[in-house]
């Protein structure tokens, strides 16, 4: 069955099964681990933070300015 046929599937459903489904997918996103993409990205962060690790926020004052937003 190709992605696509998956795809059209899928509405028709019901909603215990897509949820179903949806825990399924994350369980295998989980056991898999990180992309070497996401890895990289990782590793740069990491990078940025070791070399000036004041240059962020902390979440409490992140949080406060995202709700000032809204």
């Amino acid at each position: 069955m190709s992605k696509a046929e998956i795809i059209a599937e899928l509405p028709k459903l019901t909603a215990e099964d897509r949820s179903d489904i949806l825990a399924r997918l994350w369980q295998m996103e989980e056991t898999s681990g990180p992309t070497d993409r996401e890895k990289q990205l990782l590793d740069e962060a990491q990078a940025a933070y070791e070399a000036n690790p004041d240059a962020g926020s902390p979440w409490s004052e992140v949080e406060a300015r995202l709700r000032r937003r809204a």
